[in-house]
């Protein structure tokens, strides 16, 4: 059977019960960096054989598991941090099993997006992941355009080399749009910074950011209300 299981973002021990007995009891790990996911398991004190499952071998490797998950075997998928599959590979060995007819099963656990959403303080009620923003101008531009004209609070990751880039943009499609910036999620150094996007691209040119990091953009429909209670406030006073 193949398990699913996430790894945390930041925090070892942002591991569950479940997740240290089903990687204890596999017969393999299959680990996107087994020399970084070797760190995580020895802190747990978890020894079992790991073969490497990245994006450069994933076709291949996926085939072998699935011989292996045939014959029995009990299979752990994991990624560098968080859930595998989420803009880590994984997604090709779940699908490959659900059409091969075999037992799969995902583990809950830690995910950068969803902490990031709760985090922020934005509308969590209904969100779009997007997943890492586009390296190259144009692309990144029209996704923050989508960002900017949907319903729901957007989620991207994003380069702490490429985010001024992503804070200009939003400054100049949507100014009075309140976004949130998540970096070093559950580490020492965990921040959550609101504002609008000019506010965020002053605070980064001055203390230019490291880590990982989540860009999140209130939503159209959050945008409007917060607008039209403003509006109210104003002419109330």
């Amino acid at each position: 059977m193949l398990f699913v299981v996430p790894t945390p973002i930041g925090n070892l021990a942002d591991l569950t019960l479940r997740a240290i007995e089903t990687l204890q009891a596999a017969d393999v790990i299959a680990a996107e960096d087994t020399r970084h996911s070797g760190m995580l398991l020895q802190h747990h004190g978890i020894h079992r054989p790991l073969v490497s499952f990245h994006e450069h071998n994933e076709a291949m490797r996926t085939a072998e598991l699935l011989e292996r998950l045939r014959q029995g075997a009990s299979v752990a998928l994991i990624s560098d941090a968080g859930t595998p599959a989420i803009s880590d590979p994984g997604a090709r060995l779940v699908r490959a099993c659900a059409e091969a007819g075999l037992e799969y099963t995902v583990l809950p656990g830690a995910c950068a997006a969803i902490t990031a959403l709760v985090g922020s303080g934005l509308d969590a009620s209904a969100f779009s992941f997007g997943g890492f923003l586009p390296v190259k101008s144009g692309q990144r531009a029209n996704e923050i355009a989508a960002a900017v004209a949907r319903d729901g609070t957007s989620i991207f990751y994003e380069s702490p080399h490429r985010l001024l880039k992503s804070l200009e943009a939003l400054a100049a499609a949507a100014p009075d749009r309140l976004v949130c910036v998540a970096r070093e999620l559950t580490k020492k150094f965990e921040e959550y910074r609101r504002g609008f996007p000019a506010e965020l691209a002053a605070h980064y040119t001055a203390h230019p950011p490291k880590g990982e990091i989540c860009l999140l953009v209130e939503g159209a429909d959050s945008a409007a209300r917060r607008a039209k209670v403003a509006r109210r406030e104003a002419e109330a006073n």
